[in-house]
């Protein structure tokens, strides 16, 4: 527990556990999982989708990463940074989750500006966190949402590139990490930091298995 620029972090011992469990064990299984999801893209992927699946693989492990050492750090002046990197992380982690799907029809012109515009948003997403710490926080919230559901206006396009499966399981992914968001900001509910990290890894992971259906399965399985 403790205090450090008007933030305060008042987690117990225990929810300092259950929450690194929760987070430790997410991680372990992000790094295994993006490095088969390379190691196939290697093998049987184009140099696009090889590039896409690189810039997920390491958005996922650096977001999760961030995420598990800033939450475990003792409050500090370092643990106020860590809080800046944390927040810019879930940013490029959407950005970065997006970039395979969109990345199947770059040869769209809608689907490459919107491949382009939620990086920019992502972007200035980052300069909000760095440049304005702790000041925007709700805002960023209202950001993170609007970025995940903006697919919604490329829906029909991305439907003719890639499996039903994957669109059907980025729609779950998208429906967790919205629910998640309820205990994101139930900060009065015990274990509230764990049980918010177990819907973003829960989400994380289904949105992970629709982007290996994308490798694995051609356009055409609709």
């Amino acid at each position: 527990m403790g205090e450090f620029n008007g933030i305060r972090w008042a987690y117990d011992r225990y929810e300092l556990i259950a929450d690194g469990i929760v987070q430790g064990v997410g991680l372990v299984f992000a790094l295994i999982g993006a490095t088969v999801l390379i190691f196939y893209a290697t093998v049987w992927s184009t140099h696009g989708e090889l590039a896409a699946a690189w810039i997920y693989g390491v958005g996922l492990v650096l977001a999760l990463a961030v995420s598990f050492s800033y939450n475990l750090w003792p409050v500090s002046r370092t643990k106020w940074i860590l809080r800046r990197f944390d927040h810019s992380s879930i940013f490029i982690l959407i950005a970065a989750t997006y970039t395979p799907f969109l990345e199947r029809g770059a040869d769209d012109p809608v689907l490459f500006a919107m491949l382009i515009a939620i990086w920019v948003v992502a972007a200035l997403g980052i300069g909000l966190k760095c440049f304005f710490p702790g000041r925007y926080d709700r805002l960023t919230i209202l950001l993170y949402l609007g970025m995940g559901w903006s697919g919604i206006f490329v829906a029909g396009p991305v439907s003719l590139h890639i499996p039903s499966a994957s669109m059907l399981l980025i729609v779950i992914g998208g429906v967790i990490y919205s629910a998640g968001v309820v205990f994101h900001v139930w900060e009065k509910l015990r274990f509230q930091n764990a049980i918010w990290h177990g819907f973003v890894i829960a989400a994380a992971a289904v949105h992970y298995s629709a982007v290996m259906t994308c490798f694995s399965l051609p356009p055409a399985a609709l």
